[in-house]
């Protein structure tokens, strides 16, 4: 067996409408000379073009997949939403909710990022492949069942999730979302469940700018079932790490799931335009070994990574190049050219003793 890697070029023409970085132009709000949305095709595709160059996508199972079916999407999301989506995809596209623009055929490339997400669960749960990476765009963890935002149009892991359960496949999954923002839709989905732990490290205060604290806990059946880690900006290599071991991969390992599933951004990266964190390519690299590890001594190995964002077209393909490297064990690497450089820039000593601190207070309110 091997590791899965989903992937289509069709998630590539994806296209996000007349924004200047977060913002509709208009007004005051100039075009900017490369124009759009920083949620760009070119991280994703730049990552699968390194990944060619130095050969490790041979080391990978690539595959596409279908688009997810309505009925797939049904289990998360309204007809209602569905049904204006669809159409205003038909007519050209638009804008449904917050930060969402699309083209038209928008609909259909979203239920395709969302079927990679579902194929790539489906194949590790089979015991088809040892783990996979669906790298889907649209990405989805801000996606709410009725409402789109912050560039998620489907919410894909949870549909992923749906499929999974409705085959019998597995009844217990983890949820860990690592990009820089807050996993609001994906909190929303199952705050009132206790079947699915979701787990969310996050920058303090970034996006969405009302959620994320670390005192939501789920409801009713849920309670204790949701953990937000809001981390202070420019946190970088050690406090994650260290969030990691004190208490993500505890609280994973009391959970005892059947999957765990990674919402993978990249955007907790120093380069990043939306964030404001020092995460490196090997902060990535090391967060993974650590959650296919708890996989393998939890779950049998079984464990999907879902792209979600990450915005700086020069580092998030080293970053995810490590990833890769680190879930399928390849030998492969990809040098990260600044390496020497966010070394130098992370933090000193006494701030890391300050994340550690604030981590440890974290943990001492869950």
């Amino acid at each position: 067996m091997a590791t899965g890697f989903f992937w289509d070029e069709k998630c590539f023409w994806h296209a996000g409408g007349n924004y200047a970085f977060t913002l509709p132009i208009g007004g005051h709000v100039q075009p900017l000379a490369a124009g759009g949305l920083p949620e760009s095709p070119e991280t994703k595709r730049r990552l699968k073009n390194l990944m060619d160059v130095t050969g490790l996508s041979r080391a990978l199972d690539l595959r596409s997949a279908d688009e997810a079916t309505r009925e797939d999407l049904l289990r998360v999301h309204p007809a209602t939403y569905l049904d204006a989506f669809k159409s205003l995809s038909d007519q050209g596209g638009g804008e449904l909710g917050r930060r969402t623009p699309f083209a038209q055929g928008g609909y259909e490339i979203a239920a395709l990022s969302a079927g990679l997400a579902v194929a790539a669960v489906d194949a590790v749960l089979r015991g088809d492949l040892d783990n996979a990476y669906a790298l889907s765009r649209p990405p989805g963890h801000h996606c709410l069942p009725d409402f789109p935002n912050g560039f998620c149009l489907l919410a894909n892991i949870a549909i992923a999730i749906e499929a999974a359960k409705a085959k019998g496949m597995a009844n217990r999954f983890v949820v860990l979302d690592w990009d820089v923002h807050h996993g609001n839709g994906t909190e929303a989905i199952f705050y009132d469940r206790d079947d699915v732990l979701t787990i969310s490290l996050h920058q303090d205060g970034n996006y969405p700018l009302d959620t994320g604290a670390v005192t939501d806990r789920g409801r009713g059946a849920g309670e204790g079932y949701n953990i937000n880690l809001p981390l202070p900006a420019g946190a970088g290599h050690t406090a994650y790490l260290y969030a990691m071991d004190s208490i993500v991969i505890p609280q994973i390992e009391a959970f005892d799931p059947d999957l765990i599933i990674v919402a993978c951004g990249f955007d907790a990266g120093a380069t990043d335009p939306l964030a404001r964190m020092l995460a490196t390519a090997d902060t990535f690299r090391q967060m993974t070994l650590r959650i296919k590890a708890a996989a393998e001594k939890l779950c049998g190995g079984r464990l999907v990574l879902v792209h979600e964002g990450g915005y700086s077209e020069v580092y998030v393909p080293f970053c995810g190049h490590a990833t890769l490297e680190a879930l399928s064990g390849s030998r492969i690497t990809a040098a990260d050219p600044m390496a020497e450089a966010l070394r130098v820039r992370q933090p000193g000593p006494r701030f890391d003793a300050f994340l550690k601190g604030e981590i440890d207070h974290l943990a001492s309110l869950l």
